[in-house]
This record gives structure tokens, C-alpha cells and sequence, in this order.
């Protein structure tokens, strides 16, 4: 234990860590987002404001009741996943090339220069919309496709394998009645396999900026808080405008959803391409239906 302890000391203390250079920032950043969203939410459900309380998805008692994990040991569990992420992520990182987005605006003007567009500021006017404005989007729509794809597919596993979802995933599920704090409430190796590598995959495959990165993990952190916060809010941006929000996944951690809504953090074409589906309003016509 001491000779892992030393190592892991001074790995960190040889990387001469500078909390704001855009590397640790990515790894920080989206933790900080974590903490300030749920605690935001968590006043919330601890204040019962009357106009948070017709939203919300689940009567007041209901954690306490239906739950099958305490409150500290959700936040322990979550506090432990993010140091050991911090530290791997600290092992791992690697300084930006920050050669790299000049290089790409040079062959973009160069591009533009080819078609014969009337001057060089023209051609690197393009060239920077192109390359600051036009390929991050791109690079940030993939990433969020990229991100699903393996989420929906590593989670769907973690329910079919009987193995998989007692010793693993079934941690997750011990919240019947979600909130902001668990929603990265998981056993350490889902933690790793769903977030950590679907996020690291995504950030390699489409080969985005360090910064663009960090605002990447920030808002999969944001969206992932949002979607187990138990409140139904009609003006939430990040509900109303992804079909998979809070309401889909509620359905997911109930007994009749639970082979359901496999899909996170963003959208819902896997579920829907591979029958898996149950939207919120679907789920109210069963019940009108069964009674």
C-alpha cells in the first residue's frame, strides 16, 4: 500500500500540476459543475418551493422510503469515483498542441486561396469560421452521438448480464426515486467503463480541442445531473429540448421502465431503433388503459 501511495505521489507531484492550464481544468471543471448543479437542486427539493413543487416527478418522502441507499453514502461513493478519475486523468494528460488549430486554419486559408476568392482576408476570414466555428460543432454533435452510442449499449449490457447487473449495475438502481446527487451515484467500474471511457472515446474520436473538451464534459455532467434531479421543469433547456430528460429516465429507474429508456445522456434513437422505448406519454395512455 505505501509503495502504491508513493507512486501515485509522486507521479503528481512531477507533473507540476497547474490547476489552470486547459489540461486539469478538464478534469476538474466538470466535477466542480457536478457539485454546484446538485447542490442547486438539492435546496430545491429540501426548500419544497411552491412553484418547484407542481413539477415535481415524485411525492415528497419518497426518497427516504423507496430508496434503498443512504444520502452520505451516495456522496461518498460519487466523491471516491471522482478522485480516482482526477488522479488516472492526471497520469494520462498530455499538453494541447497548440500548433495545432494554427496548422489547420493555415491549410483551411490555403484551401480557400485555391478557389480563387477575391483576397487573402477573405480566404482567412473563411478559414477561421470554418476551423473556430463550423469544425467544433461538428466535433460536438459527433461526440454526443459517440457518448450515446457507447452508454447505450455498455448500459444495456449491465442489465442483461444477471452477473453484470447484480454485482455492478444494480448499485444505481437502489435509487428508485432519483435526485441530483445520484446521478453519478455508481459502482466504480460503471463508473469508469460508462463515463470515463465513453467520455475519453469521444473526446479522441473526434479530435477536439483541449477547451472544447472541457465544455464537453462539463455539459454531459450538467445534462446528467439534470436528467435524475426529479423535477419536471417546462423551462429547462435541458429538458425541452432533448427528448431524453428527466421524465425518460425516471421511467428507466422504475420496476415497469427497468428493461426500458437504456439510452443517455442526450437523445433516444438507439431505444427507438431497437425497441427499447417507453416515452413518458406512452407510459400514461398504458396506465389510463390498465384502468
Amino acid at each position: 500500500m505505501n509503495a502504491a501511495t508513493n507512486f501515485i505521489l509522486n507521479g503528481i507531484n512531477t507533473t507540476n500540476i497547474d490547476l489552470w492550464s486547459d489540461e486539469v481544468l478538464a478534469l476538474w471543471m466538470p466535477i466542480a459543475a457536478y457539485w454546484i448543479f446538485s447542490i442547486f437542486w438539492h435546496f430545491v427539493m429540501k426548500a419544497e418551493i411552491p412553484y418547484f413543487e407542481q413539477y415535481r416527478i415524485h411525492a415528497i418522502g419518497e426518497i427516504e422510503n423507496r430508496n434503498k441507499v443512504s444520502f452520505s453514502k451516495v456522496l461518498c461513493m460519487v466523491l471516491l469515483q471522482q478522485i480516482v478519475q482526477f488522479i488516472l486523468g492526471l497520469f494520462i494528460l498530455h499538453p494541447a498542441d497548440s500548433v495545432r488549430n494554427t496548422i489547420k486554419q493555415g491549410w483551411w486559408t490555403e484551401v480557400f486561396l485555391t478557389w480563387k476568392l477575391p483576397g487573402l482576408n477573405v480566404s482567412f476570414f473563411l478559414a477561421s469560421f470554418v476551423n473556430w466555428i463550423i469544425i467544433p460543432i461538428i466535433q460536438f454533435v459527433s461526440a454526443m452521438i459517440i457518448l450515446d452510442a457507447h452508454q447505450y449499449f455498455f448500459h444495456r449490457l449491465f442489465h442483461m448480464n444477471k452477473f453484470l447487473y447484480k454485482h455492478v449495475h444494480s448499485h444505481h438502481h437502489r435509487l428508485y426515486v432519483p435526485y441530483a446527487f445520484g446521478a453519478l451515484y455508481n459502482h466504480p467500474i460503471e463508473g469508469f467503463l460508462l463515463d470515463s471511457v465513453g467520455a475519453a472515446l469521444a473526446f479522441e474520436l473526434t479530435q477536439m480541442s483541449t477547451k472544447m473538451g472541457t465544455l464537453f464534459f462539463t455539459f454531459s455532467t450538467l445534462k446528467t445531473v439534470d436528467d435524475h434531479c426529479g423535477y419536471a421543469i417546462p423551462w429547462d433547456p435541458l429538458q425541452f429540448l432533448f427528448e431524453n430528460n428527466v421524465q425518460y429516465h425516471d421511467i428507466h429507474h422504475q420496476s415497469f421502465g427497468i428493461k426500458r429508456n437504456f439510452s443517455q445522456p442526450f437523445f433516444t434513437f438507439w431505444d427507438k431503433l431497437l425497441g427499447t422505448e417507453m416515452s413518458p406519454l406512452k407510459k400514461v395512455v398504458e396506465i389510463k388503459e390498465a384502468n
